[in-house]
């Protein structure tokens, strides 16, 4: 039966509308911390080409960690399963900036969507081209996924995050220590707070990851984006790792992959039918958007959409 998403869309609105605002902002980013708790943002790509969106769909914002969806798939693409040997796959369980499973672990991240993870990813992309080469080669992965020329690293995002990022200085420099960092510190920490500070919307977001539910192959343009192996492995991770310490709620509650940002962000796959991205800035504790949560929620009990189906 084909599904009604401008009458979806519209109950999704009235089912946030008393959560709109919650939540909290991320503060330890001074960047992030004046963004407006009332924004949200909806889109939903599907393979055909159709996109259906809802509020502040196309109003920029900083994808943060689900810019880690992107660079797992650059190194798959790059290294294939040796990535394995430099981070794990399994649930952290704990806060994404974490240290303490690091040192019990001898520095290897338990996957690559934990901030200490991410970096190690970071790391293995930089080894061979720099971290400027590094960036520009993502923006051009996602310029050609999402079909627009404008995506861009918001550097007033960076640099924040750069003066704000003992902590991951911290995680790098224990990941070093243990030789699981091949660069300098600084050179891998400054592809990371880039790629987290990469803008963009809802709808370039979710017209970029479509390749995700279609086998790593882009239905649009036809391009294979990763191999049908390389995409089930992602999802796997986002299913298991996509949301910190909450990924096993967000899992019970929505049962698809999907990724986190503490912008306000997520980034979710249905395999199959197509990707769909929400922002709202305000945070529950796990650092995942309140009202992102609640609009997903609502759009897998109305269109059935569901891994486990």
């Amino acid at each position: 039966m084909p599904v009604d998403f401008p009458q979806i869309l519209a109950e999704i609105s009235h089912e946030i509308e008393p959560h709109r605002g919650g939540g909290q902002v991320a503060q330890y980013i001074p960047a992030l911390a004046a963004i407006d708790p009332m924004k949200f943002g909806m889109c939903v790509a599907l393979g055909d080409g159709q996109a259906f969106c809802l509020g502040d769909a196309d109003e920029r914002f900083s994808i943060q960690s689900i810019s880690k969806v992107f660079t797992m798939s650059m190194a798959l693409r790059k290294v294939g399963e040796a990535l394995w040997d430099r981070v794990g796959r399994e649930p952290s369980g704990s806060p994404f900036n974490s240290i303490v499973q690091l040192e019990m672990e001898r520095g290897i991240p338990r996957n690559p969507l934990i901030n200490a993870g991410a970096i190690v990813v970071s790391d293995l992309l930089v080894e061979e081209v720099g971290a400027a080469a590094m960036i520009e080669q993502l923006l051009q992965r996602l310029r050609l996924l999402s079909g627009d020329e404008s995506v861009s690293v918001d550097h007033i995002v960076a640099d924040s995050e750069a003066k704000a990022g003992s902590r991951n200085r911290a995680l790098a420099s224990f990941m070093e220590s243990f030789g699981n960092l091949k660069n300098p510190v600084e050179e891998t920490l400054a592809a990371y707070f880039s790629h987290c500070a990469i803008s963009m919307s809802c709808r370039q977001l979710a017209r970029a990851a479509l390749f995700l539910a279609f086998d790593g192959r882009d239905p649009i343009s036809g391009m294979t984006m990763v191999t049908s192996e390389a995409c089930r492995r992602i999802n796997a991770v986002m299913m298991s790792c996509g949301h910190y310490d909450n990924s096993g709620d967000f899992t019970y509650r929505i049962g698809l992959p999907g990724k986190s940002g503490v912008g306000g962000g997520i980034l979710v796959i249905a395999p199959g039918h197509g990707s769909v991205c929400v922002w709202s800035p305000g945070l529950n504790k796990a650092g995942t958007s309140h009202v992102g949560s609640v609009a997903l929620e609502t759009l897998v009990k109305l269109t059935g959409w569901s891994v486990f189906v």
